[in-house]
C-alpha cells in the first residue's frame, strides 16, 4: 500500500444530502450524485481544495478548522470561485475499488 493512489487513509468521502465529495489530502478527486450514483465530471469542486468547514447557527455563520465535521458545510476554494455545500451528513472511507477508479 505504499502507492499514494491506493492508500485509503488519505482519502475521505464527505457525504451531503445529494452529493458525495471524494477527497484526497484536502483535494477533491471525485464528485458523485447520491441519487444516481453517477460521477459528475464537470463539477466545480473537482481538483479544488477543501479549505475548511462552515457552521450555520442561530447567531450567524462561523468558519471551522481545515477538518470539516458532520453538520458543517464544506468550504471549497475553486479557482476564482468558492463553493459552500449543504451540511455533511456522514464522513466515510471509500472502498479500494472506488479509490482505484479516481481520475489521476
Amino acid at each position: 500500500m505504499s502507492y499514494t493512489g491506493t492508500e485509503r487513509r488519505i482519502h475521505k468521502v464527505f457525504v451531503t444530502r445529494n452529493t458525495e465529495y471524494h477527497v484526497r489530502r484536502n483535494i477533491c478527486v471525485g464528485v458523485r450524485d447520491r441519487r444516481t450514483g453517477e460521477w459528475l465530471h464537470g463539477h466545480i469542486a473537482l481538483r479544488s481544495r477543501i479549505s475548511g468547514g462552515i457552521r450555520f447557527t442561530d447567531s450567524g455563520v462561523s468558519a471551522t478548522d481545515d477538518k470539516p465535521g458532520i453538520g458543517e458545510s464544506l468550504f471549497i476554494t475553486a479557482g476564482t470561485r468558492d463553493l459552500v455545500t449543504s451540511p455533511v451528513v456522514a464522513i466515510e472511507r471509500p472502498e479500494r475499488a472506488i479509490v482505484m477508479s479516481y481520475e489521476h
